[in-house]
């Protein structure tokens, strides 16, 4: 949410003279700083994740002669470290915030007028603000389209979910996309029987399918079912379970489940008080239109985050906050990345970055494809964890890398090779020509360069003239 903004601010000296300058305030009904990332997304999602990876990790161990007796949850302590966690980076954000004079002012902003805000405080008190330029970053919210629309303390939504006010004996995950997968690998990890819900043919839509069918492979083996082509026609919430409609390959089905998790997308928050008093647009899914600058309609105000559109992704906001601040100061700035990165905190992780190869496909692009397979990997043979890729997108007529696709044990921090190579212009010689260390899951990113010039010693392939 806002928080993008105070922090990304301090990375431009000039930004901050000028900010500092007119005054520079962060308006949120929070205490403190934090927006949707640290209190409702990332960072309490991938503390409990590390939690699932510890507890699949000590259950994989006895295939290595290591046996430890069944882990003891204790759920209370468990939340209160996350809570922990949440605290100190939201703590660290005020104090950022206080050192470089950005004053937190808490409560729910309308627009009075372009370059009016009205502030009601948490004591029922108004405050009016005048600015010279307003940016809303005012995040996202779970969606809950349709028959999923069901109030119940067993329908959860993400936010909800990541409470873990209980642990459910069974539970249904609906929606295949990043969020139901990385929640539903957490309860399953913790105990419970999880069962997802996809209305497509393919977890994680869109994703290359080479990619996905890594992550499906094994969560089928750490998940009761998976059951595609399915969706969910009716949910009836009762005291102490949820019935549940499904409408699948063999018809209607009727099942009944301890709690049900929503997670079918998010939708902007841009149904923002007063909004309507300004020339600001939007389009018909809901999000701020913007220019390359992040500016609006409205000349004075700017749109940055999930608000501003997709991807709705944290790292895209600060990026956009970073350009919206700079153009405010004056100095030429465009939003224009070649690659944002993207990554599902799954195990095994899936990330990528740039030109995807179903992407290509549909825009009938030409494109080579390199793939390197983790089996051939020492690194990953020691890990135990050979169910992993690494693919290289190439265009054929450059053999520039336009794009970069990762399964596997800690893709999400490979994959900044990949964003680097695509937006520096590298070919594949250029990566099979940097020396990687060895042995290193890094190196999978030179062998499927090498994959692709013929030069691979693991892999056999002919080599290119």
């Amino acid at each position: 949410g806002l928080h993008h903004l105070a922090f990304e601010v301090t990375d431009c000296a000039a930004a901050i003279e000028e900010a500092r300058a007119r005054g520079l305030e962060l308006i949120d009904e929070a205490p403190r700083p934090g927006g949707v990332c640290l209190y409702r997304g990332c960072m309490p999602s991938k503390a409990l994740l590390h939690v699932a990876s510890v507890l699949t990790e000590t259950r994989d161990a006895r295939a290595w002669g290591i046996e430890f007796a069944e882990p003891r949850i204790d759920l209370d302590r468990l939340r209160s470290w996350k809570d922990e966690v949440v605290a100190k980076l939201t703590g660290g954000l005020a104090q950022l915030s206080e050192q470089r004079k950005v004053d937190h002012l808490q409560g729910r902003a309308t627009l009075v007028d372009p370059q009016t805000v009205s502030v009601r405080r948490p004591d029922g008190s108004t405050e009016t603000r005048a600015f010279d330029y307003i940016i809303l970053a005012t995040g996202s919210r779970p969606a809950r389209p349709g028959a999923l629309a069901v109030e119940g303390d067993r329908v959860l939504d993400s936010t909800e979910a990541l409470e873990l006010q209980r642990l459910p004996g069974n539970l249904l995950v609906v929606g295949g996309g990043y969020i139901g997968l990385e929640l539903g690998s957490v309860y399953a990890a913790l105990g419970s029987e999880v069962t997802v819900v996809e209305m497509t043919s393919s977890l994680l839509p869109g994703v290359d399918r080479d990619l996905v069918s890594v992550l499906t492979r094994r969560l089928r083996r750490e998940m009761k079912a998976i059951q595609l082509d399915t969706t969910v026609t009716r949910l009836t919430p009762a005291d102490d379970s949820v019935g549940v409609v499904l409408d699948g390959p063999d018809g209607e089905a009727t099942e009944t489940f301890d709690t049900v998790l929503v997670a079918v997308g998010r939708s902007p928050n841009s149904d923002i008080e007063g909004i309507e008093r300004t020339r600001v647009e939007r389009d018909d899914r809901g999000f701020i239109q913007v220019d390359r600058q992040r500016r609006t309609s409205e000349p004075s105000i700017f749109a940055v985050g999930d608000v501003a559109g997709e991807p709705m992704l944290a790292h895209k906001a600060f990026h956009e906050g970073r350009v919206a601040v700079e153009t405010i100061a004056g100095q030429r700035a465009a939003f224009q990345p070649m690659a944002v990165p993207a990554v599902v905190f799954t195990d095994p992780e899936v990330a990528w970055c740039g030109v995807g190869e179903t992407q290509a496909v549909h825009e009938g692009r030409r494109v080579t494809v390199s793939r390197f397979p983790w089996a051939a990997s020492g690194r990953a043979l020691t890990l135990d964890r050979p169910d992993g890729m690494t693919k290289l997108i190439i265009d054929p007529e450059t053999d520039q890398v336009i794009g970069v696709g990762i399964v596997g044990v800690g893709a999400g921090e490979l994959i900044a090779e990949g964003v680097v190579a695509v937006e520096m212009g590298a070919t594949v010689s250029d990566l099979s020509l940097s020396i990687h260390p060895h042995p290193t899951l890094s190196e999978t990113v030179l062998e499927a360069a090498e994959v692709s010039l013929g030069l691979s010693t693991h892999v056999h392939r002919p080599r290119r003239e």
